[in-house]
């Protein structure tokens, strides 16, 4: 499935997203899932703040149900598609991780660093879980920037969610996408 994954420089080379809707069991389990997490903890962090929360999301109906209220809510003319989309969303793949960036504002690193470091977390997850030989998928959408979900998986009223991570098995083979070319967006500063 996956290329030689025995050196650090092949496991980057070879990682890509799969789509979460592809996504088939398995996934990781309990302690793959907790190994993914643990690895993904170790990202630059400039003054140790911890900038960032995951919430593994077991109840997928529960979730489905959370989207769907509070697209209703947003939208209350919203159409049966565009809830079969929140209900898409909520119970593709088959582990779910909501990573939450939650700066810490009254600190003197600036908020931009804290950003970062929570969207570094979200690529280790995909390398880790790459690592282990699953797939993932880092996607944003509608359900990341509705206040009344991000309250919902715990964060505070300027926390953010930096993405929802999709996590199992392809069910085909993962097809390589665009990507530019080292002359396309790499120059040279000499001063």
């Amino acid at each position: 499935m996956f290329n030689d994954l025995s050196s650090p420089l092949s496991l980057l080379a070879s990682r890509r997203s799969g789509k979460p809707r592809d996504m088939i069991a398995p996934g990781p389990d309990g302690a793959q899932l907790r190994q993914i997490l643990e690895r993904a903890m170790r990202v630059p962090d400039h003054g140790k703040l911890f900038p960032w929360r995951f919430v593994v999301i077991e109840n997928r109906d529960a979730f489905s149900d959370l989207l769907q209220q509070a697209y209703r809510a947003e939208k209350p003319d919203a159409g049966r598609i565009e809830l079969e989309s929140m209900d898409q969303f909520a119970r593709q793949a088959p582990a779910l991780v909501a990573v939450l960036s939650t700066p810490a504002h009254a600190s003197k690193i600036p908020l931009w660093e804290q950003e970062l470091s929570a969207g570094a977390v979200c690529m280790n997850m995909l390398v880790a879980a790459h690592a282990s030989g699953f797939v993932g998928s880092w996607l944003t959408g509608w359900p990341s920037y509705n206040a009344s979900v991000i309250e919902a998986l715990g964060g505070a009223p300027h926390d953010r969610i930096a993405g929802y991570m999709f996590f199992g098995t392809p069910s085909r083979a993962l097809e390589e996408r665009p990507r530019p070319t080292y002359e396309a967006i790499v120059s040279t500063w000499k001063g």
